[in-house]
């Protein structure tokens, strides 16, 4: 049974997670992904989703606010390879969602890449949509941005 559990960036789990996401990054755009490692690093005030299938973790995603007040950015979603296409990555994202509604936010920015097609997928069907791409991946043509109005609904 998954259980989504909020939490902050120093969760030992949390922080595994993004050790095997790194990693997949690192395989999906091999001559890239180096260039946006600082842009990844969570600061502590970073908003914290951790996902356990019986007690282990198996998914994550955050978010932090933006320069823009009432924006937030959704940063760092993985799910295990094994446990993709179960729903995980859907109920992270609509958690993440529905804290920063509580939190006063009013929409969520996100970046993800042209080799992350499922990632693409999900974000559209949750309602996102794509806008240009914003600092620092303005240059970046492996970079998709995308853009939700905390107005619209999931589906």
């Amino acid at each position: 049974m998954i259980s989504i559990k909020r939490t902050s960036s120093e969760n030992l789990d949390f922080c595994s997670l993004i050790e095997l996401l790194d990693k997949d990054l690192q395989l999906r755009y091999p001559g890239t992904q180096q260039n946006f490692d600082a842009f990844n690093v969570i600061k502590q005030d970073a908003k914290v989703i951790v996902a356990y299938d019986d007690d282990i973790a198996v998914g994550c995603g955050c978010f932090r606010a933006t320069e823009n007040e009432n924006i937030v950015e959704i940063k760092r979603m993985f799910v295990k390879a094994e446990k993709r296409g179960k729903g995980i990555a859907k109920s992270i994202l609509t958690e993440l969602e529905a804290w920063a509604l509580e939190e006063g936010m009013i929409s969520a920015i996100l970046e993800t890449g042209i080799n992350s097609p499922e990632a693409v997928s999900l974000y559209k069907k949750l309602g996102f949509e794509q806008i240009e791409n914003y600092e620092p991946y303005i240059n970046s043509d492996d970079s998709i941005c995308m853009r939700k109005d905390f107005s619209r609904k999931i589906s």
